[in-house]
């Protein structure tokens, strides 16, 4: 199974990308946060992919960070839920609004995507309702919150000065993070970082 792929973003169009890795051109199925992510034609491009395969299609999804990944696979176990409306509901909101509306009952909040109901809104709550708190959050959130100048903002920052965007940074930091503790130094950090974006 295709995981994750690392290459130059070749295309894009409303809900797709093609992403060329080595030569070869992987067309991917993305919400439109993800596609904001990926940037422009020719930058370097990471994403996290989920192989869909049905009778008569198989087509490559790709997210932005792992947790939109791990939020698709959840909302596409839900009955009703394939991976057109899965992917509307990520591009309508983030994954922590998702995660907050999940926990919190707000069936309301999911049904401003396209195409999820009031009836369809509330089933994806309630069986989502216990699973949400199990998720890590966006790591890029858990983040957004380091103080301006402390390691973990200069960490980002400088896999974006490499030129990762900043959803990879993001997530990339928040693993080392979460691998070193809240009190590792710098230069540990954004070497820990870089293996987590690049590998």
């Amino acid at each position: 199974m295709i995981a994750r792929l690392s290459g130059i973003l070749e295309d894009f169009g409303p809900d797709w990308a093609i992403i060329d890795v080595a030569g070869v051109g992987y067309l991917v199925h993305c919400s439109a946060r993800t596609l904001q992510a990926l940037g422009i034609r020719g930058d370097r491009a990471v994403v996290f992919t989920d192989l869909q395969v049905s009778e008569n299609d198989m087509r490559l999804i790709g997210f932005a960070t792992g947790s939109e990944r791990d939020w698709f696979r959840l909302l596409t176990a839900v009955q009703g839920v394939g991976s057109k409306v899965a992917l509307a509901i990520l591009s309508a909101l983030t994954t922590d609004e998702l995660q907050r509306a999940c926990a919190g009952g707000d069936a309301a909040m999911v049904a401003r995507a396209n195409g999820v109901g009031p009836k369809l809104a509330s089933r994806i709550v309630n069986e989502l309702k216990d699973k949400a708190g199990a998720l890590p959050t966006a790591a890029g959130v858990a983040i957004a919150t380091a103080p301006a100048g402390s390691a973990t903002a200069d960490a980002i920052s400088a896999l974006q000065n490499l030129g990762f965007k900043p959803p990879i940074a993001s997530a990339a930091v928040a693993q080392a993070v979460g691998e070193l503790g809240e009190d590792a130094g710098l230069n540990d950090l954004v070497r820990v970082a870089l293996k987590r974006a690049a590998g």
